[in-house]
Order: C-alpha cells, then structure tokens, then sequence
C-alpha cells in the first residue's frame, strides 16, 4: 500500500529519515541528512528499532526487563545522533522508536508520516559487507516506496559537504 506523499504541499515540509542503530557508519547518514535538511529547509526523523527476540510467556518479567534496557539504549543513541544533527546543522529531529522488524518498521514510519520523502542509510566501507539494514534494503529496493540515500561510509565530513 502506497502513502501520497504530501511534503511539498502547503503546511507540509520534506523530511528524510535516518535508521539510527549500532553501526559505526550511523554518523555518516546523520551527518549527510542534516546537511541536506539545511540545505532544503527540511527536517529529519530519526528512528531507532528495537529487535525483541521471542517471549516465552514464564519470561515475562525477563522480556519486561530486556525490553526497559533496550528502550533505553535506544534513547540515549538517539540522544546522541539528535546532538550530533543539532552540532552539524542546528536543526533538532524528530525521534522515533519502535519495536520489531526493522524493514517492516522503516515501512511504516514512512506510510504514517507522509513528509517523509527520502531514507538515507550509510554503508559499512569494510570487507564485511555495507551492514545489515543496507543489504536487506537491496534485496526489495526495486518496490520500495521513496528514494533511498545510500551514503559510503568512509566520506569525510568535507566531502559529505561538497554532496549535500
């Protein structure tokens, strides 16, 4: 199911959105979002998934417990990419967690907020691969349903600028 997407429509502003996880390379798309926002007077959404694993229902304490460590493992990663945007453009983005599958959450972070109009993601530059979320991503990018950034990660800030 496809969302119109509204950004450009009075009220309305472009925003990309940024996957904020355990990478290394996270900063790269940071940074290159925030420029770009500032470059177009747009926003940015930054969203972190929590991957919760399983519950057995006789676990329920342990999985309510594991779930508040990971709720807040995702605020202070948030905190720290929203400080980065706001040091790189001024900006402060919105901030998005949710729980479950992280292409079926990117999926729907983009259908309910129809501003959204890019998804920058930052590839690992080692041999072990451009990461987790960019590899799933290029299997299904052919049907996905707004353009998506892939930003190397070994640019430098400087050449992140001269880009965005």
């Amino acid at each position: 199911m496809r969302t119109q997407r509204r950004s450009y429509e009075p009220g309305h502003q472009p925003k990309c959105l940024v996957i904020v996880d355990e990478t290394a390379e996270w900063d790269r798309a940071v940074y290159y979002a925030s420029r770009w926002a500032v470059r177009i007077g747009g926003g940015v959404v930054m969203l972190r998934v929590i991957e919760i694993l399983d519950h057995n229902q006789q676990w329920l304490g342990v999985a309510d417990v594991m779930r508040a460590e990971a709720q807040e493992i995702a605020e202070t990663a948030l905190d720290r990419a929203s400080g980065r945007a706001n040091g790189i453009a001024a900006i402060t983005p919105e901030r998005v967690i949710r729980e479950g599958d992280p292409l079926e959450q990117i999926k729907d972070v983009i259908h309910r907020d129809v501003d959204i109009v890019m998804l920058v993601l930052a590839a690992n530059a080692g041999a072990e691969g451009p990461g987790p979320i960019v590899t799933t991503m290029l299997r299904g990018i052919g049907a996905f349903p707004i353009p998506v950034m892939i930003v190397p990660g070994n640019l430098t800030d400087d050449e992140i600028d001269a880009l965005s």
